[in-house]
């Protein structure tokens, strides 16, 4: 490694956690799992309720796939410097690498490689996720939504054919389905979080629809809610919509353990373009939120699906 990467390095990690970072040995397998579960419980609020309706014997492999996700994304936005980010991702690709070479030494790697054992999970299924990190670091603008979706089949589909894999689930027409819903899920975050993304340099919002719509960038770092913009955005919330949709057959082509799951996700995304709708599409400076009740009522909605189930199944 050359001074200039050592130097992106240094200063990458410096910004992160310093359990981030890659150890000159590898932990056992116990203690591997016990940082995954740890980093999972400690971003709780970032990992999904539905992690509470997981059998016992799939948690801890979620916990794993979680926190190689979760890293992951801090090594592409947390950094906030280009050169760093994208070193340090190299170096988070060269310990995938070795996952499946059998020499991991970070905890996420020596945990995932069981995970990967287990499930017989393809290595592009989490190399596909640095390469939309690394677009992270140098594309920060998409002309046409099929450029967005693009980027979405790295940034959020690879997500679902993990829990896929994870729930035995391996073939191609499940994998299609769960693109929509996961591709879905990736546009209600966009569309709630176009100011966020802006000061972060980043515009989301297919740049055709803004001359469809006559919305400028200056209104968006302006947060002006023009009716031009509120327009866009109604058309833009529909569209998630539409995903959202197409990915719904999918509940009913799975166990009722990963159905229940399923519908709390698209649930909770659908629930976020209706929070954009009740404000009047008007989301730049006032980010949309989904209310405390609403939240409490899509886990009381999956947990009676869950006894439910659990009744059923007793009944037989």
């Amino acid at each position: 490694m050359n001074l200039t990467a050592n130097s992106s390095s240094t200063l990458g990690w410096s910004r992160l956690p310093a359990h981030y970072a890659i150890p000159p040995s590898a932990p056992t397998l116990a203690q591997a799992q016990e940082y995954c579960a740890r980093l999972a419980r400690t971003h709780y609020e970032n990992f999904s309720v539905a992690s509470w309706f997981l059998p016992q014997r799939l948690r801890q492999h979620f916990y794993n796939v979680y926190a190689y996700c979760r890293i992951s994304d801090d090594l592409g936005d947390e950094v906030g410097d280009t050169a760093a980010s994208l070193e340090l991702l190299d170096q988070w690709q060269g310990e995938l690498d070795a996952c499946y070479e059998g020499t991991p030494k970070h905890p996420v790697f020596v945990a995932l490689a069981e995970t990967v054992r287990q499930f017989d999970i393809p290595k592009h299924e989490f190399s596909d996720l640095l390469i939309a990190f690394r677009q992270d670091q140098t594309i920060t603008r998409f002309e046409t939504f099929k450029d967005l979706l693009a980027y979405c089949r790295y940034s959020a589909n690879p997500v679902g054919h993990l829990v896929l894999h994870l729930c035995g689930y391996h073939d191609f027409e499940r994998q299609y389905l769960s693109d929509f819903t996961c591709t879905a899920l990736q546009l209600a975050n966009f569309w709630q979080d176009v100011s966020v993304d802006y000061e972060k340099g980043r515009i989301y919002l297919p740049l055709e629809d803004l001359r469809r719509f006559n919305v400028s960038q200056r209104e968006i770092a302006d947060n002006q809610n023009t009716p031009a913009f509120c327009a866009m955005m109604k058309f833009e919330v529909e569209r998630a919509r539409d995903w959202f949709r197409q990915g719904l057959p999918l509940i009913r082509k799975v166990d009722r353990d990963l159905a229940v799951d399923l519908d709390l996700f698209s649930r909770g995304g659908q629930e976020i373009l209706n929070a954009i709708e009740k404000q009047n599409y008007a989301v730049l400076g006032n980010r949309p939120a989904i209310s405390k009740p609403r939240k409490l009522a899509l886990v009381a909605r999956a947990t009676l699906s869950k006894l439910l189930a659990g009744g059923v199944r007793g009944a037989r």
